[in-house]
Order: C-alpha cells, then sequence, then structure tokens
C-alpha cells in the first residue's frame, strides 16, 4: 500500500529566492483558464494559500503559473475552490 496515496501532489517552482515546493490542493478551470490552489505547509490548519493562474507559453512545451492578485477574478475562482473543497473555508 502506498504511504502518500492521501498526500496532494508537490510541484517545485523556481522563483527568484531558489526552489520553492507548493502542494496542490485542488485544481479548476474558470473563463478558459486554468487555476491552481497551493499551500507551501498541508500540516498548517490556518496555513497560507495561492491562487495561481496557468500561463501557456508561445512553444507550449513550458508552463508557468502567475499569482492571482485582482480582487474580482480572485474572489471568483477562490467561490469555485471553496464548493470544490468542502471541508476548507478559503478567505480573501
Amino acid at each position: 500500500m502506498d504511504n502518500n496515496q492521501n498526500m496532494p501532489e508537490s510541484i517545485v517552482f523556481e522563483t527568484e529566492d531558489g526552489e520553492e515546493e507548493f502542494f496542490v490542493l485542488e485544481q479548476t478551470k474558470l473563463a478558459g483558464n486554468n487555476y491552481i490552489l497551493v499551500t507551501d505547509d498541508i500540516n498548517k490548519e490556518d496555513g497560507s494559500f495561492l491562487v495561481l493562474k496557468e500561463v501557456v507559453e508561445d512553444d507550449e512545451d513550458f508552463v508557468s503559473y502567475d499569482i492571482v492578485e485582482a480582487e474580482d477574478e480572485l474572489k471568483a475562482v477562490i467561490m469555485v475552490f471553496n464548493e470544490l473543497l468542502e471541508d476548507i473555508d478559503l478567505e480573501v
């Protein structure tokens, strides 16, 4: 039996400060855009989270993510994530 079966998928992002690992809690598509909800620590009940928007580069071999900062877009995506994740209540 795989002990990591219930662990969320993790992704490593290259940032200005080096590599940083995030755990993907959920993903969704809204208005033709792909979004992921990530956290840096899955063990914290009141941990911080980021909503990231997928950005496909021209060559389509490379995908990057931008932090969603526009308040209206962020609120709309968080509403979807709140519906998908019954045990989590996200706030902006």
